[in-house]
């Protein structure tokens, strides 16, 4: 139960950091402050594919509580 509730901590948190990067400017603030602007022509192919692991961890988890 206790590995259970950490995947399942470890998948609401990494959803909702992924969430916010996503749909505010957040991320691109943060770059442009460090100076590493240039980095933003990858951030979809990284923020995407991370939102969609995420959501799978946290639906196994509840799954895996459930039963």
């Amino acid at each position: 139960m206790a590995r259970n509730a950490g995947l399942l901590t470890t998948g609401i948190t990494g959803s909702v950091v992924t969430l916010i990067c996503c749909f505010t400017p957040a991320l691109v603030w943060l770059f442009a402050v460090l100076g590493v602007s240039a980095w933003l022509a990858w951030i979809d192919y990284v923020l995407w594919p991370s939102l969609f692991v995420f959501l799978a961890i946290t639906a196994y988890a509840v799954m895996q509580r459930r039963s």
